[in-house]
């Protein structure tokens, strides 16, 4: 008597919890589509004013910083176009905060779905993401509009500054998502870290003063902190918005527009500290994503 033995062949499924992390994205776009449509849908639920409100906010904010800083403390005064200066960078700092808000409680939000089925949990922080980026296109269409009002004509530079802003913010707002975002799973109080994060990132860009305020204090070592202040990402995201929005309507040599001293090396620096958190989040979130089903 014979018996037949069958070889199942395994090379087309994959072990889950075996990812390759980000990677995996790309494999689930779907999924990444559904997730995000859920996030914005679900942001004015039974809302009134609904998307007004991605108008009305920042709006608010803006006027209520330029009222105190513009006004009342005279930068209007010192900063040409103060008001374009200001919302050119406060958007940059908003995306960033409304971003890190959104991926520090992905996972935390969509508990329902981590403790049912198995997907790569990347997708959750990553559609929080786009969706504070969806968010952030009502307040970049009134920067444009407001710009356009004021003289400022599109070019090739400032839609490449743009666009290099964008790029390094976004990919560390995300590596900082994952640390923050598996954190939040296990130690909830990484949102009150989160808030604290929030309240000093609208400080410590060149937003309602200017690099050059922070370069005139800095002398001898304190030069070493000037560094580190401008290597930011965010702080080198808002120097691109600046370029990009607030420079263009600058006259010509103004002193106020130029590049901040070495800010080859700043943005270099920036983008070497977005690759580092992006690893450093990737690796945080792959070790602590195995429990993630039973801390919800």
């Amino acid at each position: 008597m014979s018996v037949t033995t069958t070889i199942l062949d395994k090379t087309a499924f994959d072990t889950p919890g075996q990812g390759r992390g980000l990677l995996d994205v790309f494999r689930h776009r779907y999924l990444l589509k559904l997730l995000i449509g859920k996030a914005t849908s679900l942001r004015y639920r039974n809302s009134v004013l609904g998307w007004i409100w991605s108008y009305a906010r920042p709006t608010v904010q803006f006027l209520m910083y330029w009222l105190v800083m513009g006004q009342l403390l005279g930068q209007h005064r010192t900063v040409l176009y103060f008001p374009i200066y200001l919302f050119s960078g406060l958007v940059v700092v908003n995306f960033f905060n409304e971003a890190i808000g959104n991926t520090t409680r992905s996972i935390v939000d969509n508990k329902a779905l981590v403790r049912k089925i198995y997907l790569p949990r990347e997708l959750f922080p990553i559609a929080a993401l786009v969706s504070a980026f969806v968010n952030f296109l009502p307040q970049f269409a009134v920067l444009i509009i407001v710009c356009l009002f004021n003289g400022w004509i599109p070019t090739f530079e400032a839609l490449g500054a743009f666009l290099a802003g964008i790029a390094v913010v976004a990919p560390f707002v995300l590596g900082l998502g994952l640390i923050f975002g598996a954190l939040n799973v296990r130690f909830r109080d990484a949102q009150n870290v989160i808030e604290i994060i929030r309240t000093i990132a609208t400080w410590m860009s060149p937003i309602m003063y200017t690099w050059q305020s922070v370069y005139k204090h800095s002398h001898g070592w304190h030069r070493i902190l000037f560094d580190i202040y401008m290597s930011n990402p965010v702080t080198v995201g808002v120097e691109l918005f600046h370029k990009a929005f607030w420079d263009p309507i600058v006259p010509p040599n103004e002193p106020q527009a130029q590049w901040p001293p070495h800010f080859g090396m700043y943005a270099l620096a920036g983008v070497v500290g977005t690759i580092l958190i992006i690893m450093l989040g990737q690796m945080v979130f792959r070790r602590l994503e195995r429990t993630f089903a039973q801390d919800l």
